[in-house]
């Protein structure tokens, strides 16, 4: 009997890693699964482990293809060396904390070494907002979103990502090897069986970077959707994932205390990432994400 649960659980999970993309949405059930979805692996010992108490080499045999499968799919994650090289622009995003009372401290840190800073969760006149405009230059705060530069910013533009009020905003950063232009997005939240307020901001999303003609772009923000969630098919392409080209390992971003998912992100497009990592953010439930891009 052990051994029939080992195979039938091997197929289950192999079947999942290959074919999660062909599973319907089942009221918001799927993009929960495809969030965790590098986690599946972590199946793999548990039924070797049951394999050998069955002392069932057949059982063992077949539970060394979720294995492979998850290996195909997410080795190269792990085994990745960030190219590396000289960077124009230090860029990052962090979701503060609605609650954080350690937000200034926290953004203190992380945006120490970076030319550009995405915050959500902002409160007005709070202590990132005040720690962050001691430190740069440049800022344009929307609501609670906010952007933060050591380079002019220009053409600033609140958006409205289809939540009825604004929660995103347009800019252009001025650098010395040329133009940026930036987008900061705090998208609508997904939970199990409520999806459909994400979905429709990440469509949302889509449509102004389609309708985009700058040279570079850059999105920052709180996505509100994981790196292996089907939803990030619809950015990703036309813009590419820094952490996916340039990071070291998954890049969880949350919780903070263990991260097991990647909702905040780093998207480019018309330059080259040659770093990506994360960065602790002090009292938020969201760890930073930062990145370092050649033009």
């Amino acid at each position: 009997m052990l051994s029939r649960v080992v195979i039938i659980g091997s197929v289950l999970v192999a079947a999942a890693l290959v074919g999660h993309g062909l599973i319907p949405a089942l009221g918001g059930f799927t993009p929960v699964l495809e969030s965790l979805l590098p986690w599946m692996g972590l199946a793999v010992p548990v039924l070797l482990a049951a394999a050998a108490m069955a002392r069932s080499t057949s059982a063992a045999a077949v539970a060394l293809v979720p294995g492979v499968v998850w290996t195909v799919m997410f080795g190269s994650t792990l085994l990745r060396t960030p190219p590396g090289g000289p960077s124009d622009l230090a860029v990052g995003t962090v979701n503060v904390g609605v609650r954080n009372s350690a937000s200034g401290e926290a953004v203190r840190v992380i945006a120490k070494d970076l030319d550009v800073l995405a915050a959500q969760e902002l409160t007005k006149g709070g202590p990132a907002a005040k720690q962050l405009n001691k430190m740069f230059k440049y800022h344009y705060p929307v609501s609670t979103v906010g952007l933060w530069s050591r380079y002019p910013i220009s053409e600033t533009q609140p958006l409205d990502v289809g939540l009825g009020w604004p929660r995103a905003l347009r800019a252009v950063i001025t650098t010395p090897k040329g133009k940026v232009t930036v987008y900061v997005m705090h998208l609508a939240s997904a939970r199990p069986g409520h999806t459909t307020s994400r979905d429709a901001s990440l469509a949302h999303a889509r449509r102004l970077i389609d309708a985009d003609r700058s040279k570079r772009i850059l999105l920052l923000g709180d996505l509100n959707t994981a790196t292996t969630d089907r939803g990030m098919r619809g950015l990703t392409p036309p813009l590419t994932d820094a952490q996916s080209v340039a990071g070291d390992g998954f890049g969880f971003t949350w919780p903070a205390e263990f991260p097991v998912t990647r909702p905040d992100h780093i998207l480019f497009k018309g330059m080259t990432a040659t770093a990506a990592g994360v960065a602790p953010a002090t009292g938020s439930d969201h760890r930073a994400a930062i990145a370092s891009l050649r033009f």
